[in-house]
């Protein structure tokens, strides 16, 4: 019997077991009654969590496009002094995640905090605080996400870069653009379906961010969610949302 047993047809049973749990169990929820928690969420903060949320989204994306594929761009086509470190350190933000950056960034810049300490060490004592800037709230958890995720977008914008651009640049010089516009006419537009693909991740990862939003006391759909949930004992409705979210 054990003769004819397929060992790899076994193995890729389990593992399908294994996914299809949590997506019988959302399945299954939709048949589940949930508690009063949607309607009071439907008639009090459900337009500021869907803002919230989409103002985040625009905004990480919007800010991890910019960082993500200028630094590509200098690293693939400039030589500068460490440019061959940066190629590889640019990637080390994944691991930190948001949630550490919001922590770093309110203790550097709080009052009395790390800027503070700098400024009276080298200057002496004096009222620093009010020129030091807060980086908290909503402005705060779009900088700690996108310096969190942008490598989602360097790191496939600079594949492209490398293994698709270089023929467009000579194209681009023989045509007599410069390099500004060869960057936007010619190597962005080849580059469109890495940059898509790194931004997808980052939408992702955005939405489902609870740390550094909960930190900065933003009311998001994730932190709803979470509050349902917690708050509400209501699985149901967390379930749902997070399948609808998806």
């Amino acid at each position: 019997m054990f003769k004819y047993l397929n060992v790899w047809f076994l193995s890729s049973f389990l593992v399908s077991i294994g996914v299809l749990i949590p997506i019988i169990t959302v399945f299954f929820s939709f048949f589940e009654e949930t508690s009063n928690y949607y309607d009071i969420l439907k008639d009090t903060f459900l337009f500021e969590y869907v803002f919230n949320s989409i103002t985040l989204l625009i905004s990480v994306l919007i800010l991890t496009f910019l960082i993500g594929t200028t630094c590509a761009y200098l690293v693939s086509f400039y030589e500068f002094p460490f440019s061959n470190f940066f190629k590889w350190a640019l990637i080390l933000s994944f691991a930190v995640p948001p949630y550490i950056y919001a922590y770093s960034l309110t203790a550097f810049f709080e009052n009395y905090g790390t800027a503070f300490t700098i400024l009276t060490n080298l200057f002496g004592e004096g009222e620093y605080n009010k020129n030091i800037p807060k980086f908290d709230g909503l402005f705060g958890a779009v900088l700690s996400l996108s310096f969190s995720l942008f490598a989602y977008v360097y790191i496939l914008s600079r594949a492209s870069f490398l293994y698709q651009s270089q023929n467009l640049i000579e194209l681009g010089r023989s045509l007599g653009f410069t390099k500004f516009k060869s960057l936007y006419s010619l190597i962005l537009p080849a580059a469109r379906p890495a940059i898509v693909a790194g931004l997808s991740l980052v939408a992702m990862e955005t939405l489902a961010e609870f740390g550094a939003v909960d930190f900065f006391s933003i009311n998001t759909l994730t932190t709803g969610i979470y509050n349902s949930w917690i708050s509400f004992d209501d699985l149901a409705f967390s379930k749902s949302s997070f399948d609808e979210k998806d």
